[in-house]
């Protein structure tokens, strides 16, 4: 939607009130508050056209309006453009681990997560470079099948499956093929590996095999203790309640199994810029009351991961913005020295 220089103001204005009242935001505060210049009616006459245009909407006829993820995805591409040049400066005691990077990443997420009140995740560097070297899939008995995983970092990971019927020797030649020729060279927590295994031109025998196997490969990552370095767990879980988000269980779960936020990471990954997904532009359902702000850190030219936060959609994102920027800055600065 095109928006003229005033109903931008009205959509900045709805979404900063709304960010840090968390009440719904009406035509009479708007006109009171702010200096519009023009009568009430022209600020209601604005909001219903931005609600026609899917940036707002309103709990129920009398209330005030609310932003939409739309809306807040409207607002934080105009802040980031804004705001480029102003990274804020996230205090880390980076001296104790000037020559351990876990330790630096550990340390990140701590100061971030207490800077911003949101979890804050890092990935770390040696995740970002992996790639599945060779998979190998052996019919152990007529109907066990194990699947090893090479990775490009020497990683060998083992997993046994049982199926209740035999397994045809044909299709494990297949699997064993069939995966190598989509997923070597394949990242690690990718979308790649998630379409290769479940690929339309498929038949269905083929697709449900290899859908017993999929756990082999999130396995690989699970299994990197050093993968995500994670804090604010409570204080996203706390948020959340606050604002009254649904399926807070189905949050704690992903959490825990961390392979969908490594996808959501690994995007991230590829962009030059601050990275952003809003509602439900995050995949998975249990994160869709959340937004994630996320920006790379690494050496010369080379990006070799993302700091983080993930919040509630209703989140101050100019703080959130600046404070991941100025971390990802700070950790860059402390690898240039120490590489």
């Amino acid at each position: 939607m095109a928006l003229k220089p005033r109903q931008e103001r009205v959509l900045r204005a709805v979404v900063e009130e709304y960010i840090a009242s968390g009440s719904p935001v009406g035509s009479r505060y708007l006109s009171e508050r702010y200096g519009f210049e023009v009568a009430p009616s022209t600020i209601r006459s604005d909001l219903a056209q931005l609600e026609e245009g899917g940036l707002l909407d309103h709990p129920h006829t009398s209330a005030g309006r609310v932003p939409t993820d739309a809306g807040y995805r409207h607002y934080v591409d105009l802040l980031v453009v804004e705001r480029h040049e102003a990274p804020a400066a996230v205090e880390l005691d980076l001296q104790k681990v000037r020559s351990e990077i876990d330790g630096a990443l550990d340390e990140t997420a701590d100061a971030l997560s207490r800077a911003t009140e949101l979890l804050a995740i890092v990935s770390s560097p040696a995740l970002t470079s992996t790639t599945i070297r060779h998979v190998e899939v052996l019919r152990l008995q007529s109907a066990a099948v194990m699947v090893v995983v090479i990775t490009s970092s020497g990683r060998v990971t083992k997993r046994v499956f049982h199926l209740p019927t035999r397994i045809d020797e044909g299709l494990v030649e297949f699997a064993r093929v069939y995966l190598n020729e989509r997923l070597a060279g394949c990242q690690l927590g990718t979308r790649l590996i998630e379409s290769a295994l479940a690929a339309p031109e498929l038949g269905a025998k083929e697709r449900a095999f290899l859908d017993v196997l999929r756990p082999a490969f999130r396995v690989v990552v699970e299994q990197d203790p050093g993968a995500l370095h994670m804090d604010g767990t409570s204080r996203l879980l706390e948020r959340l309640s606050q604002q009254g988000a649904r399926n807070l269980n189905g949050v704690v779960a992903l959490l825990e199994e961390r392979y969908n936020l490594l996808e959501v990471l690994a995007e991230a990954l590829r962009n030059d810029d601050v990275y952003l997904r809003i509602g439900s532009e995050l995949g998975p359902p249990s994160l869709q009351a959340c937004s994630l702000v996320a920006a790379n850190y690494g050496v010369g030219n080379r990006s070799l991961g993302t700091v983080s936060v993930l919040g509630p959609t209703r989140m101050d994102y100019e703080r959130a913005i600046a404070a991941v920027r100025g971390a990802a800055g700070g950790l860059s600065s402390l690898l240039e020295e120490i590489w």
